[in-house]
């Protein structure tokens, strides 16, 4: 089974970022096995149809809003996911809910997909994370490497981060291990 990690948001944005750092700290801290992809979707909008519909599994990383406190890590599972076609004034502003829209009407949605992420604290023009979301990032990071083991792929710590430090030894006993971030499988209130 393939399974595709694809980090989306924006990071101009602050907090809209966390998809694409969440995605990093997992290339930079963990080996990937073959059968897993991690993907800088960025803002890719309509391109990551194909990588959607390519792969037997998706995990999203995102900045999800779900009504919950700034810093928590959020689940949501395939069903809850919002896909939908709204009206757009400019062929630019494809969103995310337009891609997994267009997947399932194509029969190309994956059945094992899962978005997680953060709820933000602020989404507004700068290019550094809240400290609120930053705090949470192991607490993500931890999430995500259990679902991976839970979906098959044995994932090991690298020798060392591109960041320069020793990546930790993972264990879900350990799961979140100097985090006070809250997690939450949340439902999306939009």
């Amino acid at each position: 089974m393939t399974t595709s990690v694809i980090g989306v948001g924006n990071p101009l944005m602050g907090d809209d970022g966390v998809g694409l750092e969440a995605m990093r700290r997992l290339e930079a801290r963990w080996r990937l096995p073959a059968d897993v992809q991690s993907v800088d979707g960025g803002t890719w909008g309509m391109n990551l149809l194909h990588v959607m519909e390519e792969a037997d599994a998706v995990i999203l990383l995102d900045a999800i809003r779900a009504g919950e406190s700034p810093g928590t890590v959020v689940r949501l599972d395939r069903d809850e996911l919002p896909r939908m076609f709204v009206h757009k004034i400019s062929p630019h502003q494809i969103d995310l809910q337009e891609v997994l829209a267009l997947a399932e009407l194509r029969g190309g949605l994956p059945e094992r997909m899962v978005a997680l992420g953060v709820e933000p604290e602020r989404i507004e023009l700068g290019v550094e994370l809240s400290g609120t979301v930053r705090a949470s990032m192991d607490a993500l990071e931890s999430v995500l490497i259990e679902l991976l083991a839970d979906w098959g792929h044995a994932l090991d710590p690298a020798e060392a981060s591109k960041e320069g430090a020793v990546a930790r030894e993972w264990t879900p006993a350990r799961r979140f291990a100097g985090s006070s971030a809250p997690v939450k499988e949340a439902r999306c209130t939009k």
